[in-house]
């Protein structure tokens, strides 16, 4: 979606030893709190306001901590980094989330810890904090409200960008949403000094009237689109066919 998540951390290698498991011989013992990296431990910074595991946690910089186990994992989400690799300066009453996930095990070794952004959704809503080491892979769901940042975005950025007037309707058209409102933004930009020469916005107009169900003013748009592609002296960049095939969708 819109909100950026960083993570910052260091890379430990697995060296030929033994990563996750219980008793002395593990470098990272099961029951045991871990800063889930080396040196200073692991930042993670939320551009906004996000849910962690189904629990609201604001947007900012938090360092990441987790006590592993064999069949479940805590991982903390600690409102104060300052503490860096000294776990043993912990304050339970500074964490902010604490989240229960369950680990999976690789076919593969990671020979160096490694964090991954994965499973993004397609609604852009949904995706995994992933911690992936030796044989061990464990995924902190993370859940945004992109539509919510979508329409702050517009709100907010049209008024400095007029461009941003066809975005707004082009994330309308796409998301389902007011074809009405998608219509008025997409009227006010092209009628905004030559903005109507504007062939591949002079199509979206027309999606979004084929949507509406207004096949004849679709149709219209769609040829008056598909005009200016062929006059375009840089080229048509395909949506002479794009217009081509809505029409033929329209009749």
């Amino acid at each position: 979606g819109l909100t950026n998540i960083e993570i910052t951390y260091s890379r430990p290698q697995v060296k030929g030893r033994k990563i996750f498991g219980s008793g002395d011989g593990f470098l990272v013992p099961f029951g045991q709190l871990w800063r889930a990296g080396a040196n200073a431990g692991t930042i993670v910074k939320f551009s906004d306001e996000v849910k962690v595991g189904g629990n609201d946690l604001a947007a900012g910089e938090y360092m990441l901590l987790a006590t592993p186990g064999a069949s479940e994992w805590e991982v903390v989400f600690y409102t104060d980094p300052s503490i860096g690799g000294n776990v043993g300066a912990y304050d339970d009453a500074k964490a902010a989330v604490k989240v229960k996930v369950k680990p999976g095990k690789l076919t593969e070794t990671v020979g160096t810890l490694t964090y991954n952004i994965s499973d993004i959704s397609e609604n852009s809503e949904n995706a995994n904090i992933q911690l992936a080491w030796e044989n061990t892979v464990v995924n902190v769901p993370v859940q945004v409200s992109y539509d919510e940042a979508v329409m702050k975005a517009i709100a907010e950025n049209t008024v400095v960008n007029p461009q941003n007037l066809m975005t707004a309707a082009r994330y309308y058209l796409t998301a389902d949403k007011d074809l009405n409102q998608a219509l008025e933004w997409a009227n006010a930009y092209l009628a905004t000094g030559e903005n109507s020469k504007q062939f591949w916005n002079v199509h979206i107009k027309a999606q979004i009237l084929a949507k509406m169900g207004n096949k004849k003013e679709a149709i219209k748009t769609a040829n008056e689109s598909m005009e200016a592609a062929k006059a375009f002296p840089s080229g048509d960049f395909g949506y002479i066919k794009r217009n081509q095939d809505l029409i033929a969708s329209l009749k």
